[in-house]
């Protein structure tokens, strides 16, 4: 059916070469004289678009478009004027019109307006499609190529790029296409991190990323030299992605000066990646120096309850002798009592605010079933990321900051992935209940062609809790399950976020540094 559109003007006659031309391209036009015509033809059918000419004797262009506001508030509406005038313009963009244009209009300008307004879904879903049809192959060649770590953090960008860029869209063929080949780029950084991982602790390489337990050294510290104040803001189990989808908020208040990739260390869990972040320290080497800050899989409690003594044990090991506050948010009422305190904070040169949303996030959607619907695939899940995100508390914060010239870094623990294919796994009571990760005794029966195994803990600075403890860790979207009521555990958990494992969604975190724009 073709685009119908109402075009309001009292010298709508000089306007024929205009409507023939609209005509030919496969408009509808419906010519109407005045405002009172232009509400009647809105009244008996629907149009797609109005074109509104501002000068119209008796109601004019204003006063016609208030008037169709209160019969559709959704249409686009286009304001035509002769008048150059600074406060017509401001009165109709003040009304929410999709477009303005100064007369003499020529026909390819109202072209432009109808595709821009009007074609410009089916238009950016073809020129996306197109766009990544020619990207597919090039990607597909690096995803199968021997790749550095700096060349994975470029790939991972590119493709959360196209999931963001292709998100925009309606066409699920080629989404799932791109889903596809995440997954072929899941299998293959897997086979890089099972090739790399443990060199990179031990030093035996001449290049790695920043690891959990080295990048507030490697990134942050240096700031902590400036005279302005720093604020580290981790937001629990925070993805590339949801980075991505919340920047463009941000940057109305801050510059984004470095965007880098660091990676959690296994496994991609906040017990271990978080107390490895603030204390600077791999799990094994907490429990040696600091036995009394750390709990083994097997203990009681909270296993991060301990985090602002470590960060003020890692600052004292660098000589980073400053005062700083360490804030963990978890619900909004005391999120809202930091922030009343916030101008205090300013005369710390570091201060650390955890935020828990994404986790929780996570965690209810799993067990809670409208958080299923409202988050029930990655880009739904990035929406309720946005959608919280603008009404947080931790968005007022930024602003505030930017005010107060604050430096600021965003950064996460790990991240998370859609799990949905299962492995089976056999083991004693005594084992974790992470669906990603599983420490247990050398007695587990697993398919060790489908994990990635660290048969001793050690050799990943993982703490060993008998003479026979390892760490299997579930890679791509797989994740743990056990034979006995096996059908209900894996339809229970297939297609949940979880965390723990080797993936680029979870390995490959975000680190951010903000600089206010004034």
């Amino acid at each position: 059916m073709n685009t119908k559109i109402l075009w309001a003007d009292d010298e709508i006659d000089l306007l024929k070469p205009h409507i023939l031309f609209l005509k030919s391209k496969g408009y509808d036009v419906i010519p109407v004289v005045s405002g009172n015509e232009a509400i009647d033809v809105l009244q008996k059918e629907y149009v797609d678009i109005i074109f509104l000419d501002e000068q119209m004797p008796g109601m004019n262009g204003i006063e016609t478009m208030k008037r169709i506001k209160t019969i559709n508030q959704h249409i686009p509406i286009v304001m035509i004027t002769k008048s150059e005038e600074e406060n017509i313009m401001e009165d109709a963009i003040g009304s929410n019109i999709a477009d303005y244009l100064i007369k003499p209009v020529n026909p390819n300008q109202i072209l432009l307006c109808l595709k821009k307004n009007i074609d410009n879904k089916k238009i950016v879903t073809e020129k996306s499609t197109m766009a990544y049809q020619q990207a597919f192959r090039e990607l597909s060649m690096r995803i199968s190529d021997r790749l550095s770590f700096s060349e994975w953090d470029a790939l991972y960008k590119e493709l959360v790029y196209w999931e963001l860029e292709l998100g925009k869209i309606e066409d699920s063929g080629v989404a799932e296409i791109l889903a596809n080949q995440k997954e072929e780029a899941n299998i293959q950084f897997a086979k890089f991190i099972s090739k790399n991982y443990l060199n990179w602790l031990t030093g035996k390489c001449d290049e790695k990323p920043s690891l959990s337990h080295t990048v507030l050294k490697d990134k942050l510290f240096p700031s902590l030299n400036e005279s302005h104040p720093v604020f580290l803001f981790v937001i629990d189990n925070l993805r590339f992605d949801q980075w991505k989808t919340i920047q463009p908020m941000i940057q109305d208040f801050y510059r984004v000066e470095d965007e880098s990739i660091c990676y959690s260390i296994l496994p991609t869990a906040t017990h271990y990646a978080r107390n490895a972040l603030f204390s600077g320290l791999m799990p094994s080497v907490i429990a040696q120096k600091y036995p009394q800050l750390w709990l083994n899989e097997s203990d009681e409690g909270s296993k991060n309850q301990y985090e602002q003594q470590l960060l003020g044990e890692y600052l004292k090991r660098f000589g980073k002798n400053v005062k700083y506050s360490f804030s963990k948010i978890l619900n909004l009422d005391f999120g809202k009592k930091i922030f009343d305190n916030f101008h205090q904070l300013m005369h710390n040169p570091l201060n650390v605010v955890v935020f828990n949303f994404v986790d929780m996030l996570s965690h209810a959607r799993t067990d809670v079933d409208i958080i299923r619907e409202l988050a029930e695939d990655e880009k739904s899940y990035r929406s309720v990321t946005e959608s919280w995100f603008k009404n947080s508390i931790l968005f007022e914060m930024i602003k505030y900051l930017a005010e107060k010239k604050a430096i600021v870094f965003i950064t996460t623990d790990h991240g998370t992935i859609r799990i949905d294919n299962p492995v089976k796994i056999v083991a004693d009571k005594t084992i974790n209940s992470n669906l990603r990760y599983k420490v247990g005794k050398s007695t587990m029966d697993y398919p060790s062609k489908d994990v990635y195994e660290i048969k001793n803990p050690e050799d990943a600075f993982l703490p060993k809790e008998s003479l026979t403890s390892r760490y299997i860790f579930a890679t791509k979207n797989d994740f743990f399950a056990y034979p006995n009521n096996y059908n209900y555990y894996v339809n229970y958990y297939r297609n949940t976020f979880q965390h723990g494992g080797i993936s680029m969604e979870e390995m490959m975190i975000p680190f951010v540094k903000l600089v206010p724009k004034n």
